[in-house]
């Protein structure tokens, strides 16, 4: 945004012919009233404190890793008033209108304030902020609806500020007026709800100052590490955000906020764990047997996250179900409906995550824990199995969906039998008891549709729809519709032909050959003449014997 206000200065400066001087020397011009018969000079200053604040806002993103920039920060700050003041006074001619004159005046207060703010004079920033906002309420007031949505999307970015100056004058329920805005503001993403993601980190770290120990199953541990102080302080308002959630989306965002600070923690912890080996390696301590404080705390957090990303998983379980009830709708919109096998995969992470949480440190003696997520496993189990089973039913596998309702309801009645004690513990559990009656229902219909089924005539397949593979050439004697004949893939015969079977050529063995006695020859057959000189002679003049 600063590049492109510096190219709209030179654009503006180029077109009104406003230059500064030239290659050689600088030569500085002021906007003036006796200028001002174009609106573009107002721009001018305009660009100028919106390139200085778009500077200082870049500045803050760096400065939370180069400390020294925050003073650059605040000299660009005040860089953007200066203009702002300026704009502001050049307004006040009479060749510029009402309605432009206060929208000058809320872009002056809006950044005083944001100066105030950063200086943490809170009193002179809310002061600012007020003003900014009591002007821009009235210009939505005054005009049609369209430009009062800017107005009043400009107002509510400016109220989490203004909470947060009186937060820190002394107002406490700033805070939760800070939590009710980012509630409201939707699974909306952007500058507004970053802005409230960090007022509200900063109002929980000023709180966390106070805070030195937290108590779990019965165990107190201290709390030393800040990133956690501050995870552990907004847990039960964040819980309480996901609660008051109107739809799915804000519910699913608020979920994944919270894991991802939960998240956060966990690795400070784990930081604080790597350089104590001995801690790490042997986790038990000598005089109590039990696991280090830092250990607990490790696993306090981890048991924390499990839990949101079970609740989560639920969350996004029970809006599945919702989906599947209206099935024959989504599938009229042309969406993809939901199926049981989707349902399936939740439950088996859910009971994955069980799995992990039995076996966190510290907790292997704890039987009432044990007890805990043995009888949540169940149920998650019961649940699980009967997708499964209702997957089995839609490709009318009638027995196997059968054996997997009763062991639903096997499932269902251990949990049942062995609640006892652990009843409030179960409460935001899904109900077994319905579980149990739909159960019973669903057995019912499914043996009247494997009777129904069993007694209808299998209806032949249609020569249409018959795909066995085999070439025009194989299939003269059957009609069949196909429509690959007409397309550029059509099957007329096998290429390259397969292999046939031929006789092959004989082999014949003389097998009496080697008992055969043959007649002597050797009176047929001439005498060789003996080698010697005369025969060497002989053979040179062509002679022959």
């Amino acid at each position: 945004f600063r590049g492109y206000c510096s190219r709209r200065l030179r654009r503006l400066r180029k077109t009104l012919n406003f230059k500064m001087g030239n290659r050689h020397k600088f030569t500085g011009k002021k906007v003036t009233e006796d200028i001002l018969s174009d609106s573009r000079y107002l721009l001018l200053i305009l660009m100028d404190a919106e390139r200085a604040w778009s500077y200082a806002m870049q500045l803050k993103q760096e400065a939370n890793t180069e400390p020294r920039k925050r003073f650059h920060l605040l000299s660009r700050l005040r860089k953007a008033v200066k203009h702002a003041e300026e704009l502001e006074r050049l307004c006040e001619s009479n060749r510029v209108d009402a309605k432009t004159k206060l929208e000058a005046q809320a872009y002056m207060a809006y950044l005083t304030g944001m100066l105030r703010f950063e200086h943490q004079e809170w009193k002179a920033a809310m002061e600012a902020f007020n003003k900014c906002k009591t002007i821009y309420e009235k210009l939505a007031n005054a005009f049609t609806e369209e430009q009062a949505v800017l107005y009043n999307q400009r107002v509510e970015e400016i109220s989490p500020n203004i909470r947060y100056c009186a937060y820190n004058i002394g107002d406490q329920s700033a805070m939760n007026e800070l939590m009710q805005m980012r509630l409201r503001s939707g699974g909306t993403e952007g500058l507004l709800a970053e802005k409230l993601e960090a007022l509200i980190t900063q109002t929980r770290a000023k709180q966390a100052a106070t805070m030195s120990e937290v108590e779990w199953r019965g165990r107190t541990v201290p709390v030393k590490i800040d990133k956690v102080r501050i995870f552990l302080l907004g847990l039960a308002d964040n819980e309480a955000a996901i609660a008051q959630a109107e739809n799915e989306e804000t519910k699913e965002r608020l979920f994944e906020s919270l894991l991802s600070e939960c998240r956060d923690a966990i690795q400070a912890v784990r930081e604080e764990l790597k350089p104590d080996q001995k801690q790490r390696e042997h986790s038990l301590e000598n005089d109590s047997g039990k696991v280090s404080n830092i250990q607990y705390l490790h696993s306090y957090l981890t048991y924390i996250k499990l839990s949101t990303a079970i609740k989560r998983n639920e969350s996004m379980a029970k809006s599945l179900q919702k989906a599947l009830l209206q099935q024959q709708r989504s599938d009229e919109d042309g969406k993809r409906s939901p199926r049981p096998q989707d349902l399936i995969r939740l439950y088996d992470i859910i009971l994955q995550n069980l799995v992990e949480l039995t076996q966190l440190p510290g907790l292997e003696e704890d039987k009432n824990f044990q007890k805990e997520i043995g009888l949540k496993t169940l149920v998650y189990k019961a649940y699980r199995c009967f997708f499964i089973a209702q997957s089995y039913v839609l490709v009318k596998k009638w027995s196997e969906a059968l054996v997997l309702y009763e062991r639903v309801l096997k499932y269902a009645r251990e949990v049942q039998s062995g609640a006892g004690a652990h009843r409030n513990s179960l409460k935001e559990l899904p109900d077994v008891q319905d579980l149990i009656t739909q159960v019973n229902a669903e057995k019912y219909s499914l043996q009247a549709a494997a009777i129904l089924d069993a007694n209808d005539p299998h209806e032949a397949e249609s020569p249409s729809q018959v795909k066995d593979g085999k070439p025009l050439s194989e299939r003269f004697e059957t009609f069949c519709l196909d429509p690959s004949l007409v397309s550029k893939q059509v099957s007329l015969v096998h290429f390259p032909p397969g292999f046939q079977p031929i006789p092959c050529k004989p082999l014949f063995f003389d097998l009496a050959l080697n008992h055969v006695a043959f007649p002597p020859l050797e009176d047929k057959v001439e005498q060789k003449a003996k080698s010697g000189l005369t025969g060497y002679i002989k053979g040179i003049f062509g002679f022959k014997s």
